[in-house]
């Protein structure tokens, strides 16, 4: 009977360790997405054991003051759902690229790195610097293929295979200007009687003559009106180095340059830049300085890649009331579906722990509004609704943990809304979507493997003369035809023979 008894006494214990590390539904879980997760996260540790493990992270932002004590909350909870802790390493945008390319490089042990189309997502995947995660997907990352749909991972796929999983947010993209509010309602500037660009110059110079120290249109090298336009009004085709322009349905490959939207838009922006409506540092300067500069009141107004709520969204994110106006036309590209990804680095000890992770972005509510807005009551405080706002004394800009970074992980319509965004918000981003003009070329990937030279040489070219003309920093007339034929020099025409061979061949399959 002792014997009997002291059986099932052990039972009992190894019963209660498997429980506690497979982690309860808890009390911040209740969508039903996510108590599937407790579930599939009970298999998951009966299939690792769910040894500790460290989580690294790196995704471009600004470092918060209160970052450690965010990271100090999630690892409580993810120390209970998946027997892991997180260490998040945001860097600048600004210094994105060389830290990543280094850290590739150097094979530095890492878990967790955000992509998109961008940010070199195709030539990073295609060279192995990802780990290949649909047998990933299929085992731990249930949730993440309920909640995104076959729609999402098709559109991010490379040849069929996930390489990252996106974020769920907006199908479509547009682009559009964010204004001051304070400012359109001084002047009683009426935005809907604004039809085209060339409408906002006497807007541009009432400010400038009225408002001392406030510069109608601020501008950054990798963040201005040129490249937004370009954008969404043609399809990039993964990095701009030979586009389509959804609207002549001949899919045909062309050098952006030579485009009459962008040509017309830098004509534009010369315009301005010699008005003296743009920030004269344009060229230089990184993205987080142009918020920087908005948060002072230093600025007007700047273009964006607009959604539903997009003005809200930044309030929030500056301190500084916006509005905005978009235009173009909603538009759906594979850019579109790779603008924000997390992929799984191939140095990463523990893929299947880093998945998990994943999933949990996908379906647990409490831990993706941790990481997107920080500690309740600390650096946001929730009504009965549900609804955020600051706490009494705070504000974006005092506000220890204000990253902006919402957009960029798991579902973001698990995220909370906060006061001063619509109610209807997520409804509005479904019409959105819905609304989008889908490029012909979704779905089609482009694999630079074959001119990687040629790419790489275009690159250094553009870092020359890119920003100065995007911005209207220098004049087109003298250096545009320059810029092209350095473009032609380095190999452009060899690598837009070799998209549209490329485009050609996916054609024959898709039509």
């Amino acid at each position: 009977m002792k014997k009997q008894l002291g059986t099932l006494l052990t039972l009992i214990s190894l019963m209660a360790v498997l429980i506690s590390a497979c982690g309860g539904a808890g009390n911040n879980t209740n969508n039903k997405v996510g108590n599937n997760e407790n579930a599939s996260s009970s298999t998951n540790t009966q299939d690792k054991a769910l040894d500790p493990y460290k989580l690294v992270m790196y995704y471009p932002s600004t470092t918060p003051a209160d970052l450690n004590l965010v990271q100090e909350e999630m690892n409580k909870y993810l120390t209970e759902k998946i027997n892991a802790t997180i260490e998040l390493k945001p860097i600048d945008w600004g210094a994105w690229n060389d830290k990543a390319n280094l850290m590739f490089a150097s094979n530095e042990k890492f878990d967790l790195i955000f992509t998109a189309s961008y940010l070199s997502y195709n030539s990073n995947a295609i060279k192995g610097q990802y780990i290949q995660m649909d047998d990933l997907l299929a085992k731990y990352g249930q949730g993440i293929t309920e909640t995104l749909g076959s729609d999402w991972i098709k559109g991010s796929q490379i040849d069929g295979r996930s390489f990252a999983v996106p974020t769920l947010k907006e199908f479509a993209g547009s682009a559009g200007m964010l204004f001051r509010k304070d400012l359109i309602e001084k002047y009683k500037i009426d935005l809907d009687s604004i039809n085209n660009l060339d409408d906002l110059t006497p807007v541009f110079q009432q400010i400038k003559e009225n408002e001392p120290g406030v510069t109608p249109l601020l501008a950054a090298g990798s963040f201005n009106l040129t490249g937004m336009i370009g954008g969404y009004t043609l399809d990039n085709l993964g990095d701009s180095y030979g586009v389509l322009d959804p609207e002549n349905k001949d899919m045909k490959v062309v050098n952006l340059l030579e485009t009459d939207k962008i040509k017309s838009t830098i004509d534009l922006m010369r315009k301005w830049n010699l008005a003296g409506y743009v920030n004269k540092d344009a060229p230089t300067i990184k993205d987080d300085q142009l918020y920087n500069l908005m948060k002072a009141g230093k600025g007007f107004a700047f273009a964006a890649a607009t959604k539903p709520g997009k003005d809200a969204e930044m309030s929030s994110t500056l301190g500084v009331e916006l509005v905005q106006k978009d235009f173009t036309k909603p538009q759906t590209t594979t850019g579109e579906a790779t603008g924000a990804m997390m992929a799984i680095s191939r140095t990463s000890a523990n893929p299947e722990r880093a998945m998990m992770f994943l999933n949990l972005l996908y379906t647990d509510k409490y831990l993706i509004n941790l990481l997107d807005f920080g500690i309740e009551g600390k650096h946001y405080v929730k009504n009965t609704e549900g609804i955020l706002s600051y706490p009494e004394g705070v504000t974006a800009q005092s506000s220890g943990y204000n990253p902006g970074t919402a957009w960029m992980f798991g579902n973001q319509m698990n995220t909370a809304l906060w006061s001063n965004e619509d109610p209807q918000k997520w409804d509005k981003f479904k019409a959105f979507n819905e609304s989008s003009v889908k490029s012909p070329a979704l779905g089609f990937v482009w694999d630079p493997a074959n001119v990687k030279n040629e790419v790489a040489a275009c690159v250094n070219v553009k870092s020359q003369f890119g920003a100065p003309l995007f911005t209207g920093s220098i004049d087109p007339e003298e250096f545009l035809p320059e810029y092209i034929q350095k473009l032609k020099e380095a190999g452009l025409d060899k690598v837009i023979a070799e998209k549209q061979k490329q485009l050609d061949e996916w054609v024959a399959v898709n039509k």
